[in-house]
């Protein structure tokens, strides 16, 4: 298991910087730090903030990722260890695990899911560590991780809904009840600040959830379940369908329905919440590591063998092209790649953006400001256009909680879609350029307009109130 978590490892840092910054990561080098955000926990901003204060590239950005998704395989592998999966199934749940479409994928971007590669397995470990050992101190650990992870994400009560169902449905005792709920304890007290946060100022986690529900919501809820042979790769279905069905046919592993009902918990959560479809990797990813021991013992043959290390690979291969940025930049526009893999299309494009903006002269005029669509244009322009960055805003998530345009603003260079409204309040706006990658990448971005607006007819208040948008 080392082996794969370090090759994991080598691979994502020498692939990270080819080919730039996503949109995220842009967004959380310039929020400053803070108990929380619109849209999310500070932990992540927190990181890539501090980051980039000391090394202001992409590639130590992503150092924690590729850290958390090296120790992700490490904490996969001994969930089938916990089982009683020998060296061979470990190494199995390494490789195929580790070298996964989205381990990959999340690997190599330093995202807030980034970080829950490694926290979902884990807590996950450490309750079937106190469930099955009948070691219920692992109770308290799982509280402190959760705990912890509140920083980062809320998502992780999803989890814990899951995790209730599953205790429930293995009907365990009531002092198994008493830990679970003394971990449950832990985690509010060690998540209180961001908890406490949340309540102050009004709940903003859940108005962003519901953002994401009303924008992803019709498209993505019939396809959650489909979308589960995507994430681990379509090759290795096989592997953790073994798995639900090696829990449910052995006696043995009774106590293991609890990952089931888990499994199935989350998966229903996460199609009502309509957010994003792989919410449920993580526990995907433990049912992964249980059917691989299953998978080891049919593969009591050198042919089956050879089929199975087959699968690991071709899976590999494939979500490697995909994930990484392997494909060289010049070429990646010729491919279906950013078709499929949004993170990809997010990190190409950027500095030429911000470029076309700087080469704006109304953007440099006294009293002049640069309001964008989104975040990841203004983090784009406040990395690539320094002489720009003391004047760019934004409406998008958190960064409409930071410091508004100055009152006396009298020109806006607008950038992105979805700014045509501010023609109500100018005398007049033109179209001054499109944002152009030059790699025929298509993205949010790619052909979006940047206009210049003079004579203002609204105050800058009601200006500014009117960009507040989650999404």
């Amino acid at each position: 298991m080392l082996l794969a978590a370090g090759a994991l490892l080598v691979v994502l840092l020498a692939l990270s910087p080819a080919y730039g910054y996503h949109r995220d990561e842009l967004y959380f080098r310039l929020l400053p730090a803070a108990w929380g955000y619109t849209d999310q926990p500070p932990l992540t901003p927190l990181i890539v903030h501090g980051i980039s204060l000391l090394v202001d590239t992409v590639w130590a950005i992503r150092i924690p990722a590729a850290l958390a998704a090296a120790s992700s395989v490490v904490v996969v592998a001994a969930i089938t260890a916990e089982i009683g999966g020998r060296r061979r199934a470990q190494a199995l749940a390494a490789w195929g695990y580790g070298f996964a479409d989205f381990t990959l994928q999340l690997g190599h971007v330093m995202l807030t899911a980034s970080l829950d590669l490694l926290v979902w397995p884990l807590v996950i470990l450490l309750v079937l560590r106190a469930v099955l050992r009948e070691r219920p101190g692992w109770w308290l650990v799982a509280g402190l991780v959760v705990g912890l992870s509140l920083y980062n994400k809320l998502l992780i009560v999803v989890l814990l809904a899951g995790l209730a169902a599953g205790l429930a449905t293995i009907r365990a005792p009531g002092r198994t009840w008493l830990w679970a709920a003394g971990a449950g304890l832990i985690a509010a007290v060690v998540g209180a600040p961001n908890l406490v946060y949340q309540v102050a100022h009004g709940l903003p986690q859940l108005a962003m959830g519901s953002a994401l529900s009303t924008a992803n919501g019709l498209l993505l809820r019939p396809f959650v379940v489909p979308f589960l042979g995507a994430l681990l790769g379509p090759t290795l279905v096989p592997f953790w369908l073994a798995g639900l069905v090696a829990i449910a046919a052995r006696p043995a592993w009774r106590q293991l329905r609890l990952l089931t009902a888990t499994f199935v918990t989350v998966m229903t959560l996460v199609i009502l919440m309509g957010a994003q479809f792989y919410y449920c990797y993580g526990v995907l990813a433990a049912v992964f590591a249980v059917g691989c021991v299953p998978v080891v013992e049919w593969a009591d043959t050198l042919g089956r063998r050879r089929l199975v290390i087959a699968a690991v690979a071709v899976n590999a291969m494939a979500g490697a092209v995909v994930s990484l940025p392997i494909v060289p930049l010049p070429l990646l526009g010729l491919t279906p790649i950013p078709a499929w893999d949004k993170v990809a299309r997010d990190q190409v494009g950027w500095p030429r953006y911000a470029d076309e903006v700087d080469r704006v002269p109304e953007a440099h005029l006294p009293g002049a400001v640069v309001l964008t669509a989104n975040y990841g244009e203004a983090g784009a322009i406040e990395r690539f256009a320094p002489a720009l960055a003391h004047r760019v805003y934004s409406g998008h998530n958190g960064m409409h909680a930071l410091t508004p345009p100055p009152a006396g603003t009298t020109t806006v260079v607008a950038v992105g879609r979805g700014l045509s409204w501010l023609r109500d309040s100018f005398a007049g706006c033109r179209t001054v350029a499109h944002l152009d990658s030059g790699l025929d990448v298509h993205s949010e971005e790619q052909g979006a307009p940047v206009q210049v607006c003079t004579g203002r007819t609204a105050p800058m208040s009601t200006i500014w109130a009117r960009t507040a948008h989650l999404g």
